[in-house]
C-alpha cells in the first residue's frame, strides 16, 4: 500500500512541475524548445489551436471542439496534461511555434509545399477539398433545379472579375491565386484577418459574397445557415495534418506520427469527427444561448457571477468554473450526500447562511460566496501568494477545511512548506494512508485525498479554457 502511495505521488509531483529544464533546446532567437522528453518532464504539452463551431469552443460551460478532444486523446497517450493557446491568425499560429511559445499546431492545416518549408507536418489524420461558399437565390426553394444551377457559380473558369474574401495566410489563399493563374483571368481576392467560419457566416449574412473553406467546415456550417451554397470546389483532395517545429521536434513528430498512424482508424476517432462534423444536434448547439462565440454566455447565471465576483476579488469565470463543477449550473441539483443547489452548499453549512433546498438559485449562489469569503479570511494571513491562496480555498470547500488544516500540520511536521499548494496536494493524498491520518497532528482523520486534488486541478483549467474564449473573442472583436 505504501508502494503504491509513493508512486502515485511521485507521478503527481512529476506531472506538476512545469519549469525550463536542461534538455530543452534552444532555438536561433533564443527561446526555449522542449522536445519530447523535455515536454514530458515539464508534465504539459502546449498546444495552439483556433475557436471556431468544429475546433474549439464552449457549450454550456463544457469545453469542446474537434481538435481538443483529439489533443485530450494525444495529451492522455503521452501521460501529461494539455495547456491551450488561442490564436485565429495563421500567421500568428506559426510565429507561436516557432518562438518556442507552444509544441503544436493543432489546426485543420492544408499541408502545402510552402508551410513545409516553416514546419514539419504529422502524417494527415483526414483530408478535404476547397469548396466555394455562395448564397443561394432569395427564392431557390420554389424555383427549378436547372434554374437555380443556372444561377449559381459551377464553372471555375466564371470566378473571373468575382471578389472572394478568404483569411489572410491561409491555403484558401493561396489555391485562388493559382487559379486565377490557371484560368487566365483576374479574381480579386481580399485577404483579411477573419477566420473561415466567420467569413462564412458573413456570406450567409449577406455582407459578403464569396468565401472559400474546406468541404467539411462548410457542410457543418450549411446546417446552421442553409441559405448556403457549397457544391462547388475549388480544389482536389488535400491533406489535414498537425505541424512542429522543423528543429527539436524529431521525437515529438516521431511519437505523434505512431499515434496518429493507430488513432485515426479507431472508433474513438470516429465519433470525435462524426459529433462535429455529421452531428444533426449541431444547430441545436449553434442556436443555444450558451454557445459562447455567439452569446457570450457561459452560463444563465452570469450576471449574477459577475456581480458576486466583485465582493471576492475573483475573475467572474473563475466562479463559474467553479459552480460548473459543483453542478454544471443546474439549480436544483443535489449529490448522494446532501448537497444541493448551484453551490451544492451541505445541509449545515446552508444553515448558517439562512438558506434551504427551497431557497432560489440567486440565495444559493450568495450564500456560497459568503462561505468562499469566509474560507478566505481564514487563509488570508496565512498564505500571501493570491494564487496559492485560491488553491487552498477552492480545496477546502470541497473537502472541508479541517483536512486542508491537518495537511497543513502534515508539512510542517515534515519541514515543507504549509503554504504550497502542491505540497498540500501531496499530504491530502497521503491523508487516505493509516500512517497518516492516525498521526498525532491529524485532528480530522481519513480523507479521499485524490478528491480535492483533481477538484481544484479541473476548475482551473476550465478556467483557462473560459478565459481562453472569452477574453480572446473579446480581443479579435476590437481588432
Amino acid at each position: 500500500m505504501n508502494r503504491f502511495i509513493f508512486l502515485f505521488l511521485m507521478s503527481i509531483l512529476f506531472l506538476a512541475s512545469c519549469g525550463i529544464k536542461r534538455s530543452d533546446k534552444l532555438n536561433e532567437k533564443g527561446s526555449f524548445v522542449a522536445d519530447l522528453d523535455a515536454i514530458r518532464e515539464k508534465g504539459r504539452i502546449v498546444a495552439v489551436v483556433d475557436y471556431n463551431s468544429t475546433n474549439y469552443f464552449i457549450y454550456r460551460g463544457e469545453p469542446m471542439g474537434y481538435q481538443f478532444d483529439m489533443l485530450k486523446e494525444f495529451a492522455a497517450h503521452l501521460g501529461i496534461y494539455l495547456d491551450i493557446l488561442v490564436e485565429n491568425d495563421l500567421e500568428k499560429s506559426f510565429e507561436l511555434l516557432n518562438s518556442g511559445s507552444c509544441d503544436l499546431i493543432a489546426l485543420n492545416l492544408t499541408v502545402t509545399q510552402k508551410r513545409k518549408q516553416l514546419v514539419n507536418f504529422s502524417i494527415p489524420f483526414s483530408q478535404t477539398r476547397q469548396v466555394l461558399v455562395q448564397r443561394k437565390p432569395e427564392d431557390w426553394r420554389k424555383i427549378p433545379l436547372h434554374e437555380f444551377e443556372k444561377r449559381m457559380i459551377r464553372n471555375q473558369l466564371n470566378l473571373a472579375g468575382k471578389t472572394i474574401y478568404v483569411q489572410r495566410n491561409s491555403s484558401f489563399s493561396q489555391r485562388l491565386y493559382n487559379l486565377a493563374e490557371e484560368i487566365g483571368d483576374t479574381i480579386y481576392i481580399i485577404e483579411v484577418k477573419e477566420e473561415a467560419e466567420q467569413l462564412v457566416k458573413l456570406v450567409a449574412q449577406g455582407e459578403i459574397d464569396y468565401t472559400v473553406c474546406d468541404e467539411n467546415v462548410a457542410r457543418v456550417n450549411r446546417t446552421y445557415y442553409p441559405m448556403l451554397d457549397i457544391e462547388t470546389a475549388v480544389s482536389f483532395p488535400q491533406n489535414l495534418a498537425w505541424a512542429v517545429r522543423k528543429e527539436g521536434s524529431d521525437r515529438l513528430l516521431a511519437n505523434l506520427n505512431q499515434w496518429l498512424k493507430d488513432y485515426r482508424y479507431t472508433a474513438g476517432f470516429n465519433m470525435i469527427y462524426n459529433k462535429y462534423f455529421k452531428n444533426q444536434k449541431s444547430k441545436q448547439i449553434i442556436e443555444s444561448d450558451f454557445y459562447v462565440l455567439n452569446s457570450g454566455k457561459v452560463s444563465p447565471w452570469d450576471d449574477y457571477l459577475r456581480e458576486f465576483s466583485d465582493t471576492l476579488g475573483w475573475d467572474w469565470l473563475l466562479l463559474a468554473s467553479m459552480i460548473y463543477q459543483e453542478s454544471r449550473f443546474v439549480p436544483d441539483a443535489h449529490s448522494w450526500a446532501g448537497a444541493f443547489g448551484l453551490m451544492q452548499l451541505m445541509p449545515n453549512t446552508a444553515k448558517q447562511y439562512g438558506i434551504n433546498r427551497n431557497s432560489t438559485p440567486l440565495e444559493n449562489i450568495e450564500a456560497g460566496v459568503r462561505f468562499i469569503q469566509w474560507l478566505g479570511e481564514v487563509f488570508e494571513d496565512k498564505i500571501s501568494d493570491e494564487d496559492e491562496k485560491t488553491k487552498f480555498i477552492l480545496g477546502a470547500y470541497n473537502v472541508g477545511l479541517g483536512h486542508i488544516l491537518d495537511a497543513r500540520r502534515l508539512a510542517r511536521k515534515h519541514n515543507q512548506d504549509p503554504d504550497n499548494w502542491d505540497i498540500i496536494a501531496e499530504k491530502l493524498i497521503l491523508k487516505s494512508n493509516p500512517e497518516y491520518y492516525r498521526d498525532p497532528v491529524v485532528r480530522y482523520g481519513y480523507c479521499r485525498g485524490e478528491e480535492p486534488v483533481n477538484y481544484v486541478r479541473e476548475i482551473l483549467d476550465r478556467y483557462e479554457h473560459y478565459k481562453n474564449i472569452i477574453y480572446n473573442d473579446q480581443i479579435l472583436s476590437e481588432r
